[in-house]
């Protein structure tokens, strides 16, 4: 739906009468385009523009696409890309899959710290009963549910005002809690309270991340395509899962990786520096508009 303004009042006779005022552009998938304007005498013009017929809006497709497949631009980009979406949404999605690729790196090392204090496996070659090992693991997940319901019910009027600073506290609370996580090899006998704390730690990063991402993705719904941008957003990061494991499993096979826990950890702490610096340089390419009250 759309709602005409009246056109301010002309004195220049027939010449404004001519002229057409853009009110709305539909865009299609298949490259159409339907304008609606307003003339200088109030009626209501509906112009259709096939893709091969617009010069302008194939120049424009071009300079986007020239380098990308048209099948996998499909796949990864919103439908009328880049007219659908704001002006930095594909840079901050470049800068988003390394990022991603580096968080799941991380997940996949700490995983294996948490499976070595549990008993399957570790670095001294000691292991656990199965039962006493599932026990622990399941019950750690219990204490940091808490963490996004405390986030949630009482920090949820903070994201509209600043959601680029709300997302990089929960980078740098969810590192918080990986280094819980990586501490338990060390304390096998406080694995729960060690993990718990650093499920707390991930939970309340989380309770951060989630909403600060809708406004993000808020941000970039410039055409009201808000479920389409979740959903392309969604095929980044899962691309960014699978490269992020296969790299973590191939680490983790490496031999000195296996075989010493500060080898481990130095490069856990290597990969998420890399990480932390990722996510702030996609934040910074995001341009919100605000109004500074002097």
């Amino acid at each position: 739906r759309s709602r005409l303004a009246s056109p301010p009042a002309s004195s220049s006779g027939a010449g404004d009468s001519e002229k057409a005022r853009p009110l709305l552009v539909e865009r299609y998938r298949d490259g159409a385009a339907k304008r609606y304007m307003l003339d200088g005498d109030s009626k209501l013009q509906v112009q259709w523009e096939k893709h091969d017929e617009s010069s302008t809006n194939t120049v424009e497709d071009e300079n986007a696409n020239s380098s990308i497949p048209r099948a996998v631009s499909d796949f990864v980009l919103p439908a009328g890309f880049p007219e659908s979406v704001s002006d930095d949404y594909l840079q901050y999605m470049l800068l988003q899959f390394p990022t991603n690729v580096t968080g799941w790196i991380c997940h996949t090392l700490v995983t294996s710290s948490l499976l070595k204090a549990v008993g399957v496996g570790s670095f001294t070659g000691t292991s656990a009963a199965a039962a006493a090992a599932a026990i622990r693991w399941v019950s750690k997940d219990g204490i940091g549910a808490f963490g996004r319901l405390l986030i949630g019910g009482r920090f949820g009027t903070l994201f509209d005002d600043d959601p680029k600073k709300w997302r990089m506290y929960a980078d740098f609370i969810g590192s918080a809690g990986s280094i819980f996580d990586l501490t338990t090899p060390l304390y096998p006998g406080y694995f729960l309270p060690l993990a718990s704390l650093g499920n707390l730690a991930k939970a309340v990063g989380r309770g951060f991340r989630d909403p600060s991402n809708r406004v993000i993705q808020n941000h970039f719904a410039k055409s009201g395509n808000l479920g389409e941008i979740a959903a392309k957003e969604e095929v980044w990061e899962v691309g960014a899962q699978l490269v992020g494991l296969s790299i973590g499993v191939l680490i983790l096979d490496t031999p000195g990786i296996q075989s010493s826990y500060l080898t481990l950890t130095l490069t856990w702490l290597g990969v998420r520096l890399l990480h932390l610096w990722f996510r702030y340089q996609s934040l910074v390419v995001l341009k919100f508009r605000t109004v500074r009250l002097t």
